[in-house]
């Protein structure tokens, strides 16, 4: 295990506050041409020292351990002489394949790049669900530029996280930080392989922390930097001052594909229990409570009569839930889950998410302008199932359909009581391209009431080749019915 030296983080702490001190500096024109005829201050060149010093040992440190991951994997494209108009989904809903057209599909390999970060000796490397996801093969390129072939030991894609492993021992790691005691303002540096450059460090400060609602993720609780990160960054590190892992870098915002400034990483406090879950139980474990929650706004508080302005508001309750048989109330304010303060609806859910099953926790509400404590046993959660039948020979070919989750219903805006599966995916080959769209509710498909997945995969398995399709569907607020016809 590295040993990171006392006084590097106040280094890069004094050298912050000097700058700013430096920049703040009355320069005259005259201050400026003695400047050049001194030359630089021995002051400054002492300073500059330090830091570059200071970057160094923090660099030496981090650098070992991030490695370069590289995915390989196997697509089905489909050859058109017609050109790309041809597979545009509304010019073949209106022609279909009535020319006799039937495109050569083609396999071929694919590659992608990203990083990832040793954290065990034992060879398990962290880095992103999406660095990953769909690789048939993984090969992990080390500092020394050794490489092994990688094993997937799991993914968490609601927090686009996975854990990698490679066959090598007595391997360099970084030690995990504690990223909840990130300030903004804080010094980071962003180590990885932007564009397939090994190894490429960047500096910046911590932006902001506890961003969500960005869309990257179920589960969001992003730090962002303003450090350097590029495609093939994805899975790095995001490093303190004192050479610690405190991130997980995941994304950028970015309107021109490079980078803008704006960069998010995801704490290596989440990062580190997704990881323990999977390595222990090969999954990822979470805690459930069974509620719909949404951000408690002016406008809901004053109708509600809630004086407070942060907490999570429960919209709805799962029948037989364990905040059911704990007596919550649709209309109740979570405002602290054992002492911990709930800022909005995405602290909640992560607080929750983040709590072992089985484990009672006590939750302070406000109801009816009363604070209350309710102490309730947590669920596990279960994953909705999905649903993707391609070998399906009707009109529902390539339709993905999932069931209806909590989070999906507070970011879609659902009725509490509506029951259904919501599609997230239409293959362009699809004959119900055009026609049903994802975020469409299938609740009725031939007057049989969809409740679940299964429900699902019953009907439409029943249904022939050439047969009609009658379905009643939710979209934009309403359920309206709808017809595929052959």
């Amino acid at each position: 295990m590295n040993i990171v030296k006392k006084n590097t983080g106040n280094v890069l702490k004094a050298f912050a506050l000097a700058l700013v001190l430096f920049m703040a500096s009355d320069f005259s024109s005259s201050s400026i041409a003695s400047a050049k005829d001194k030359g630089v201050s021995q002051e400054s060149i002492n300073m500059l020292s330090k830091l570059s010093q200071a970057l160094d040992e923090v660099a030496t440190i981090a650098r070992p351990a991030v490695v370069n991951i590289s995915t390989t994997s196997m697509v089905t494209t489909e050859d058109n002489p017609f050109g790309e108009m041809f597979n545009d989904p509304f010019f073949r809903h209106f022609f279909g394949d009535q020319n006799g057209h039937q495109g050569q599909k083609r396999k071929h390999k694919s590659s992608a790049l990203g990083s990832g970060v040793i954290v065990s000796e034992q060879g398990y490397i962290l880095t992103n669900n999406h660095v990953v996801q769909g690789a048939e093969e993984i090969k992990v390129t080390l500092y020394d530029k050794r490489e092994f072939k990688g094993k997937i030991v799991g993914t968490d894609p609601r927090t686009d996280l996975a854990v990698v492993k490679i066959a090598a021992k007595d391997l360099p790691t970084l030690r995990l930080g504690e990223s909840g005691k990130l300030k903004t303002g804080d010094i980071v540096l962003a180590v990885g392989s932007p564009f397939g450059l090994n190894q490429t460090i960047t500096m910046g400060i911590v932006s902001a922390v506890g961003r969500s609602n960005i869309g990257l993720a179920d589960f969001e609780d992003f730090i962002q930097t303003d450090a350097a990160i590029n495609p093939g960054n994805s899975g790095g590190a995001l490093v303190n001052s004192s050479g610690e892992l405190v991130g997980i870098n995941t994304a950028i915002f970015s309107t021109s594909g490079g980078y803008m400034g704006i960069g998010f990483a995801i704490p290596s406090d989440m990062a580190k229990s997704v990881m323990t879950s999977i390595i222990e139980h090969g999954k990822v474990v979470r805690g459930w409570l069974g509620v719909s929650i949404q951000n408690l706004t002016p406008e809901l508080a004053k109708s509600l009569g809630i004086k407070e302005t942060e907490g999570a508001l429960i919209s709805g309750i799962e029948s037989r839930s364990p905040a059911d048989k704990a007596g919550f109330k649709r209309g109740d304010l979570v405002v602290a889950l054992d002492g911990k303060k709930v800022v909005d609806s995405t602290s909640l859910r992560n607080m929750v998410s983040a709590t072992a099953p089985g484990k009672k926790v006590d939750f302070k509400i406000i109801r009816e302008g009363k604070e209350q404590t309710i102490s309730v046993t947590l669920g596990e959660y279960k994953e909705k199932k999905v649903v993707k039948k391609t070998e399906y020979n009707n009109l529902m070919k390539d339709v993905t359909v999932q069931e209806i989750t909590p989070s999906m219903q507070d970011k879609m805006n659902l009725p509490e009581n509506l029951t259904g599966v919501v599609i997230t995916d239409i293959g362009s080959d699809s004959p119900a391209q055009g026609l049903l769209q994802p975020g469409d509710v299938i609740q009725e498909i031939n007057k049989t009431a969809i409740r679940s997945a299964q429900d699902y995969d019953k009907a439409v398995s029943k249904l022939g080749e050439h047969d009609a399709i009658l379905l009643l569907i939710y979209r934009d607020g309403g359920s309206v019915y709808l017809t595929i016809q052959p």
